[in-house]
Formats: C-alpha cells, sequence, structure tokens
C-alpha cells in the first residue's frame, strides 16, 4: 500500500470515528458519506499530485501538517492545529514554567538585550546584569537572529548546560558564561503597597498559581497597611492580560465575591451549558473598595473576572475597552506531541452578557497618559473583531454578517487614517535623544505609584470615601 491511500484511509477512518463519538447523532446517510469520500479523494490526489510531480521533495508529514493548520484557519482565529513546538509551548505558559536560564530580554536594532536577570535564577546568580548585550548562544554569534529565535535556544532540558558570551558596557571583550538550565517559575503577580494603603496587584497571565500568587500579595501586604488603618482600596491590575486557565479566573474571582455564578457558556448543544460558580472557601475581601484596571490587550480569562465583578458591583472597572474574546477553547491531544485546539463555546457574565467580538466596557473610561487627547478614542489596540473569521456574539443573518462586516472596514480604515495622521503631526526628535529616551524606556524599572491610571484609580477611591463620608455625616 502506497504512502497516499495509507494517508487516505487514515483520514477516512478518522472521518467515521468522529461520527461514532457522539451516539445522540442520528447515523449519517449514503450520500453525506459519499460527498465527504470524495472531498477526501481530491485531496489524496493533490497531495499525490505534489509528493509525484512538486519541483522538490517534500516531505509527506509536512503536507499533511500544512493541510491541518488550513482547516482550521478556515474555522475562526483561536482554533489551531498544534504542531510538536506550539503544544509544548502552550504547556509551558499554562504552567507557568519551563526549562531556562531566568533572563528577560528585549531586541532593539537586531540587539538582543538583558533587561533584568530574574532573581534566584542561573542567570542571577552568575552575574549576568541588565543592558549586558547577548552576543553568542553555545559560542555561535546569534547576528541576525530574531528574539524568539534566541529565547527558544535558551531554553531547553533542565539540567543542560548552556554557554552564553555577553558584551557588557566599559567591559573589553565578550565575557563567557556556563550555566545550568533549571525549571523556571514565572511569577505571573507584581505587587506594590501605595501610598502606604492601597494594594497594587499586577497580574499578566492567568496560570498555575495565580490565585496563591495574589492572596500571598494581599497577606504580605497587609500588616504594613494595617499600621495605617488598613486597606483604604484594592487595584487589581488586568490591562494587557491575555487570559489563560478558566480555574485560575473563577478563584481569582472569588477573592472578591461571596457567592453565586462567575461565569457560564454557551455551546453548540443548548443542553451542554456549564456553569462556574464562586469558591465559597478560600481567602475571601468582600468588603475593601476595588478597582479594575482594563485595556484594549484584556482579554478571556480578564474579561472574565472583570465582567463578574462589574456585574455584582463589587469594583469599578477603570480603562478602555477589553479586547472581547468571549470563545471557549479545549484542547484535543491527538497523539504525545501533537493537539487540536477548537472553539467549542461561548463565555457570558452571570447577568448573561456576551463577550465576544464585544468585550468589557469599563464603568469609567481612562486615558492612558496624562497627555493623552480627550476627545480621542483610544485605538492602537487590535481587537477581536479586527480578526480575520472571527466569531460574533449571535448567529448573524447573511444581510446581518455583510452590514457587520462593512461597518467593520470602515472603523478599521478611520483608525488606520487617524493614526497615520498623528504620526505626521508628532514632532522629530533629534537621532541621539530619541535613541536615548528608547533605551531608558526599555531599561526604566516600572513603579505603580508613577503610573498616570493607577493615580488615576486612586485619586477616584479617596473622592468616593469622601462622598460616602460626608453622606454618613449628613445623616
Amino acid at each position: 500500500m502506497n504512502r497516499s491511500l495509507a494517508v487516505l484511509l487514515i483520514f477516512i477512518t478518522f472521518s467515521y470515528s468522529a461520527f461514532c463519538l457522539d451516539a445522540a447523532k442520528p447515523v449519517p446517510k449514503l450520500v453525506e458519506n459519499k460527498s465527504r469520500f470524495e472531498q477526501l479523494e481530491l485531496f489524496n490526489k493533490v497531495l499525490f499530485l505534489v509528493e509525484n510531480q512538486y519541483y522538490r521533495e517534500v516531505s509527506t508529514e509536512k503536507l499533511i501538517e500544512g493541510a491541518l493548520k488550513g482547516m482550521m484557519e478556515t474555522l475562526d482565529p483561536h482554533s489551531a492545529f498544534l504542531n510538536r513546538d506550539f503544544f509544548e509551548k502552550m504547556q509551558n505558559d499554562t504552567q507557568g514554567e519551563f526549562g531556562g536560564l531566568g533572563l528577560e530580554v528585549t531586541q532593539k536594532e537586531g540587539v538582543i538585550y538583558i533587561i533584568t536577570p530574574i532573581d534566584d535564577t542561573p542567570a542571577f546568580r552568575a552575574g549576568i546584569k541588565p543592558k549586558d548585550k547577548l552576543v553568542e548562544i553555545n559560542h555561535e554569534p546569534i547576528v541576525g537572529m530574531t528574539l524568539e529565535q534566541s529565547i527558544e535556544r535558551m531554553r531547553g532540558k533542565v539540567g543542560e548546560k548552556i554557554h552564553l558570551g555577553i558584551l557588557r558596557e566599559d567591559d573589553d571583550g565578550i565575557k563567557h558564561f556556563i550555566l545550568k538550565r533549571e525549571v523556571i517559575k514565572v511569577k505571573p503577580v507584581k505587587f506594590e503597597l501605595v501610598q502606604d494603603r492601597y494594594a497594587y496587584i499586577r497580574l499578566t497571565q492567568f496560570q498555575k498559581r495565580s490565585y496563591e500568587s495574589i492572596v500571598d500579595a494581599l497577606k504580605e501586604m497587609k500588616p504594613k497597611a494595617d499600621k495605617k488603618g488598613g486597606f483604604a482600596g484594592i487595584l487589581l491590575d488586568l490591562r494587557s492580560n491575555p487570559g489563560g486557565l478558566l480555574d485560575q479566573a473563577v478563584d481569582v474571582s472569588s477573592i472578591f465575591l461571596k457567592e453565586g455564578v462567575v461565569v457560564s457558556t454557551e455551546s453548540r448543544d443548548p443542553q451542554n451549558k456549564d456553569i462556574r460558580y464562586v469558591k465559597k472557601s478560600g481567602f475571601k475581601d468582600l468588603s475593601t473598595p476595588l478597582i479594575v484596571l482594563i485595556n484594549g490587550a484584556s482579554a478571556s480569562a480578564s474579561e472574565i473576572v472583570a465582567g463578574a465583578l462589574q456585574d455584582y458591583k463589587r469594583g469599578v472597572i477603570m480603562g478602555s475597552q477589553s479586547f472581547g474574546k468571549g470563545s471557549v477553547q479545549t484542547v484535543a491531544q491527538l497523539d504525545k506531541f501533537t493537539g487540536v485546539k477548537l472553539t467549542i463555546a461561548q463565555y457570558m457574565t452571570p447577568l448573561n452578557r456576551k463577550i465576544q467580538a464585544v468585550g468589557i466596557v469599563p464603568d469609567v473610561a481612562l486615558d492612558e497618559s496624562e497627555n493623552a487627547d480627550k476627545d480621542r478614542k483610544e485605538d492602537r489596540y487590535i481587537r477581536e473583531k479586527d480578526l480575520k473569521n472571527h466569531l460574533t456574539a449571535t448567529i448573524e443573518t447573511e444581510a446581518e454578517r455583510k452590514e457587520r462586516e462593512v461597518t467593520e472596514r470602515l472603523d478599521r480604515n478611520r483608525r488606520i487614517k487617524e493614526m497615520e495622521a498623528r504620526k505626521k503631526a508628532t514632532p522629530v526628535v533629534a537621532g541621539a535623544k530619541k535613541d536615548k529616551d528608547r533605551e531608558d524606556e526599555i531599561f526604566k524599572t516600572y513603579k505603580a505609584h508613577d503610573d498616570f491610571q493607577v493615580k488615576e484609580a486612586i485619586k477616584y477611591l479617596q473622592t468616593s470615601h469622601a462622598s460616602e463620608a460626608a453622606k454618613t455625616q449628613k445623616q
């Protein structure tokens, strides 16, 4: 049996198995089977043609993988075939740990710079410093390598040794470091007590230990705040948080909610509804004034948390409209190394609001900086509704779909023109000063008390507190 025929039989077997998985569905009619088999035969003909007549020999595995990727891309932006590399990366992202060195890096004009070594990691203990330039990995120059490629080369099996060549400012020659990869646990939370009484918590991603990290941060800041009268407010920063694990979104919401639904889903089968409730056990803070910061890059699990807290009026949502990713994906592992990420449902907030391609509209709109044009809407973010083949919150008629696409196209064109106009109007900064400003921004250490939106959020809490106190006095 040749490879092409074997591939066809595999596809036919897979198709038949897919029918058998759902016993509730009626047995497909013969004509439907015939149509499917005809399409698979068409695929087999193209595969055979490429294998035998393409200018150069091509791997059948590569062709099949390309076909699977193309098939998933016809669905929506979040459904995908996961090859070995993507499948492993996705698992690392959700686990929040990987085999590496503990470096935060960036790229500027083709040069890989060290932003900072993470505390208590191989890079930190070896003495690598911020602003060091990475020029060699395993004695090979990395000139022309992308940031992603250099990161992938530094990651690998725990326990393996790796060489890094570093150029340091004011030092002559390349400094050589031999490091041993360790399990690097990415901390999803950064926190800071602002003005002694405001607990600022930035959650970068919903991964394992996100809930525990927030609880630990609140417990660590509380004794110092208690000396000044206790927490006057909590600022949960979900700006540019792309989402992550649903269970962690439920757990984080449960910190601030007593009971009720956090999120529910609507799937293809109306009977197949998943409802996630507030967890009644564990750490709770049900009374401290709460503000949640979001922006156009806050997506998925971030929107679930913001939507739940908004529906229950537990916190004030501030910032700008969120991304609008309200679809649910599941990952089916096909074999040891590959899988399929498939959209299976839509999220709904406790009040049954759909997030998909809509997002969360903040209670209080905030510009990103003090110098922002007050008459201009924020438009620098690409949102769910801008993605090709994105799902809508509701099933559309053909007329509604066409009308929506025209509206979205006009909106995109308007935003592009506005961005180009602002770019032309931006004053030209002298080359050396521009480079220095960019470098200062790259290596600048973030401080919450310097953040414009954080300062505005605290002002809002202070004003609200003063207003409540005035009402109490009148009564």
